[in-house]
């Protein structure tokens, strides 16, 4: 029933999925105290505005972005494929994916929570197979739709554990490509802390090992999600700089300038993973200060 209802719809046009998600983002910025303290919370950390004015603006665009962005999920996941590519306007920056092709050498792709960031594998795989690293979710009926919405075209998903890890390095050897979330907090033992916005994050350590045992190519890649509906752009450059966790923070920080707003800052960035909070400063593992 709940996925006959979702492909009911994906098939309304993108400007009233988007219409309807921002009145949800907003509704739950007013109704869901925890989660309008979180994105206040996170914007007045990082210091993005300069303002009280430009922060509680930023705060109710950022509300409707995330309304945007979950309503979209479902469009994109249960919308014909053909579709859903008539909703790429442009996309710049493609000659970095040839070029790295050329190189056969495999690509990794780094999607951070940004604009619509399931746009950005769905246009790739159209054209290139692409194994996308995923968190399953844990609740069974939710990780069917997932699966579901995302195992499509050429994507292949792999799972954020070891066998997971292994089918990733397997693409990159191939040649192929891989995408990954570089802003997902990491689980214990699997990142280092960085600086992300003058900020201490457990940031992951994943894609530097890859590109050391690969010698892939790093992307950053992110779909702009276009005013009233219009549709995306997706922009892709490469990382010129070793992948180590400060140098993709960075990489990341000059992306969200770009577009504030559509940045998920409801997202637990700057959370520890649990292991961690007990430790004591050290120079390697440091509690995070927000």
């Amino acid at each position: 029933m709940l996925k006959a209802l979702l492909r009911l719809f994906a098939f309304l046009p993108l400007p009233v999925i988007h219409a309807l998600g921002a009145i949800f983002g907003l509704a739950s910025l007013i109704g869901d105290p925890k989660f309008s303290r979180r994105i206040r919370h996170n914007i007045l950390s990082v210091q993005i505005t300069s303002s009280a004015g430009e922060c509680r603006k930023l705060v109710k665009q950022t509300a409707c972005e995330i309304g945007k962005g979950l309503a979209e999920t479902f469009g994109i996941w249960f919308r014909p494929t053909i579709k859903v590519l008539k909703w790429v306007k442009a996309c710049n920056g493609w000659e970095h994916v040839e070029t790295a092709l050329a190189e056969k050498k495999g690509i990794i792709f780094l999607t951070p929570h940004l604009g619509c960031f399931e746009i950005t594998a769905i246009y790739y795989s159209a054209h290139h197979p692409i194994n996308v690293l995923f968190r399953p979710p844990r609740k069974s009926w939710l990780a069917s739709l997932v699966e579901e919405g995302r195992s499509r075209s050429q994507i292949q998903l792999a799972p954020t554990n070891m066998s997971g890890v292994r089918s990733l390095f397997k693409s990159l050897k191939k040649g192929e490509a891989i995408g990954i979330l570089p802003d997902q907090v990491p689980d214990v033992g699997e990142g280092a802390w960085a600086d992300f916005f003058g900020i201490p994050a457990y940031t992951m350590t994943l894609v530097g090992k890859l590109q050391e045992a690969t010698g892939a190519k790093v992307l950053l890649a992110f779909g702009e999600r276009l005013s009233w509906g219009r549709g995306y752009v997706i922009h892709i450059e490469p990382l010129d700089a070793e992948a180590s966790p400060q140098n993709i923070n960075a990489a990341i920080e000059n992306l969200i300038r770009r577009c504030p707003a559509q940045y998920l800052w409801s997202y637990r960035r700057f959370k520890q993973p649990k292991m961690l909070r007990t430790h004591k400063d050290s120079a390697t593992d440091k509690p995070v200060k927000a």
